[in-house]
């Protein structure tokens, strides 16, 4: 997607000049979806506009410049989320759904994503995990909410991760909870991790409670 060029000048935006729903129509059709999270901008465009307040949205509308968060060319804008989540059937009971991946991994969703953003191979990604063997022992995690710990970031694809990490990414959409069992030559396999807080035995099988956070 081509970078959009300013609409509006400052003394424009705050004037009469300029609507709250210009500039929710315009953050909508430009920004990522993951800036519109961060200034509680998702949504309907007349919900949007009608809790929104003039000086936050021009603040949104400048800081999408400076910080260059314009979506990309295959990222849906707002209102093809918004459409694709109203188009979706409504279940009528929640269910944990199993569904097998690319070799060496199984996954159980457990919260469904939105269906319309997945990584791609070279896609930065930040989730947040809890890793246990297969007996409920933790053996690391960074899903602390006490503390708000930070996501883990990584580039899919890379090798910055085990194996099993970068075929299961593939297959979560943002949003997306999910249990992964990975198959210990798609973890650590022969060699495990010796020397971590909590020792990872060679030959293990691992389980993952991931949540994809965003994807950039």
């Amino acid at each position: 997607m081509t970078t959009p060029n300013r609409e509006w000048t400052d003394e424009q935006l705050l004037s009469d000049a300029v609507s709250k729903k210009d500039i929710v129509t315009f953050l909508h059709e430009n920004a990522t979806h993951d800036f519109l999270v961060e200034f509680k901008l998702t949504g309907k465009l007349a919900t949007v506009v009608k809790n929104a307040k003039k000086d936050s949205l021009v603040q949104a509308y400048n800081s999408l410049f400076t910080r260059e968060a314009f979506r990309g060319a295959d990222e849906p804008s707002e209102e093809e989320i918004m459409s694709a989540k109203n188009a979706a059937p409504v279940a009528a009971k929640v269910e944990a759904v199993v569904e097998t991946g690319p070799p060496k991994f199984t996954k159980t969703v457990l919260k469904k994503g939105d269906k319309i953003g997945y990584p791609k191979k070279g896609s930065s990604v930040a989730v947040f995990y809890t890793g246990y063997f297969e007996d409920g022992t933790i053996f690391d995690t960074n899903d602390n909410t006490k503390k708000k710990s930070n996501p883990l970031r990584f580039k899919v694809g890379s090798g910055n991760v085990i194996a099993g990490w970068d075929d299961a990414m593939l297959s979560m959409s943002r949003g997306e909870k999910a249990k992964i069992t990975i198959e210990a030559e798609h973890a650590y396999g022969k060699k495990g991790v010796p020397e971590g807080k909590v020792p990872i035995p060679p030959n293990t099988r691992l389980i993952f409670d991931v949540e994809l956070v965003s994807i950039n």
